[in-house]
């Protein structure tokens, strides 16, 4: 079997590495010159990180993350907790794995270090993907091609591969726009602990937590908007804008900003979960076929699960892969379909206007926080609980 990846980013690069732990010839063709990452946080919670332990990479993602002490939910004033979960050995135990903070660079280098020379292409653009009586063709802008008994569409929220097999869908402006920023610290320091922080204040919040070892903090502050913003990584905004928005919230985070040097700003945008993203021997993994927004922490995560899951379909019917790809979809569509449903509705519940409907939301969570502490109020426990392990260990039907 021979399959061809068009993307190379975390999830591209994570289907790889799985594919080729299972004997699986593969390709990546990735249009960037070379591999390479914002600079940004992502948070990798337990799912995701028994997806990577399934692609044999945990010791790799050890050696990277970032360890937070606590999930802790604060009032953007007074930095009062609204709920506490605490991240040591029981919550390990528990989800059979950690949850963990890492740069973007550093997980997509976590997936590409082992990538054997000779199967990354680079600057290569994808136009178009057609069926073979056998498989299926990826077509590249220098006038290449490439066939391959699979072609997976991991090119993200504008995909080329989603475009031309499953036609071109409008992205929804959410009315949400989000600033990042990276700030050196040098360690731990007084003004920011050592947890993933969520400050929830009207008409916005702002997650705050460590990575690189604990030598820089990631900030991600999302905000309502008046005007539609691009959906760009690469946008530039300003720290005295982003001060400006915030003006009023808690010290710590004053301070915080006003460390910063580099400030991006990008719009969220949306898409309803797809119906299929399975057509002949094409396929889609990640961003391609359900683009989350940020508020569950789930856009890796989901892109990892699914190419654990993808790579175990494949190697485990490798002479039906029509029905190895209809168990792939089984198996991930209503789960990211739900994440991606219960992401949005985070972006509702995180950004009450009111103090009576922010009072009301947080003395929930503290009720939640006494009777169910390892939940509370983020109520994670089933995207945490599943593990994309299982499927691997579930016989695969016999074909005809």
């Amino acid at each position: 079997m021979k399959v061809g990846i068009i993307g190379g980013g975390i999830g591209g690069a994570a289907l790889a590495r799985a594919l080729l732990a299972r004997g699986i010839e593969t390709a990546i063709f990735e249009k960037a010159p070379a591999f390479g990452e914002v600079g940004a946080g992502v948070q990798i919670t337990p799912n995701a990180v028994k997806a990577i332990k399934g692609i044999g990479l945990y010791d790799g993602l050890l050696a990277r993350a970032f360890h937070p002490q606590a999930i802790v939910g604060r009032n953007w004033q007074s930095a009062a907790e609204n709920f506490r979960i605490p991240l040591g050995e029981e919550f390990r135990a528990h989800y059979d794995a950690p949850f963990i903070h890492i740069h973007r660079a550093d997980l997509l280098e976590l997936f590409t270090e082992g990538l054997p020379p000779g199967i990354c292409h680079f600057g290569l653009t994808c136009t178009g993907v057609e069926q073979t009586p056998q498989g299926a063709r990826a077509l590249f802008d220098d006038g290449s091609s490439f066939e391959a008994d699979v072609i997976v569409g991991a090119d993200g929220v504008r995909s080329a591969v989603r475009g031309a097999v499953f036609g071109e869908t409008a992205m929804r402006w959410t009315g949400h726009m989000c600033y990042r920023a990276l700030v050196p610290t040098g360690g731990v320091v007084d003004h920011v602990s050592p947890d993933s922080s969520f400050w929830m204040g009207p008409n916005a919040h702002v997650v705050t937590y460590y990575v690189k070892g604990g030598e820089m903090v990631n900030i991600v502050a999302v905000a309502e908007a008046s005007e539609w913003v691009a959906e760009s990584w690469s946008t530039r905004a300003s720290r005295e804008e982003m001060l400006a928005r915030f003006e009023g919230w808690h010290g710590s985070l004053g301070r915080l900003f006003a460390d910063v040097d580099e400030v991006f700003a990008w719009g969220l945008f949306d898409r309803d979960p797809m119906e299929s993203w399975v057509r002949g021997h094409v396929t889609l993994l990640g961003d391609a076929c359900h683009p989350m927004l940020p508020f569950l922490s789930q856009g890796a995560g989901m892109a990892i699960e699914d190419a654990l899951v993808l790579a175990e379909a494949l190697a485990g019917m490798p002479g039906d892969i029509p029905q190895a790809l209809a168990r792939y979809q089984a198996e991930r569509l209503p789960r990211t379909a739900r994440v991606q449903l219960e992401a949005r509705e985070r972006g509702r519940t995180y950004h009450l206007p009111t103090p009576e409907e922010m009072a009301a939301r947080d003395a929930e969570y503290a009720r939640r926080a006494r009777e169910e502490p390892r939940t509370t109020g983020i109520n994670t426990d089933w995207v945490y609980d599943y593990d994309p392990r299982a499927f691997a260990a579930a016989p695969a039907p016999e074909t005809a």
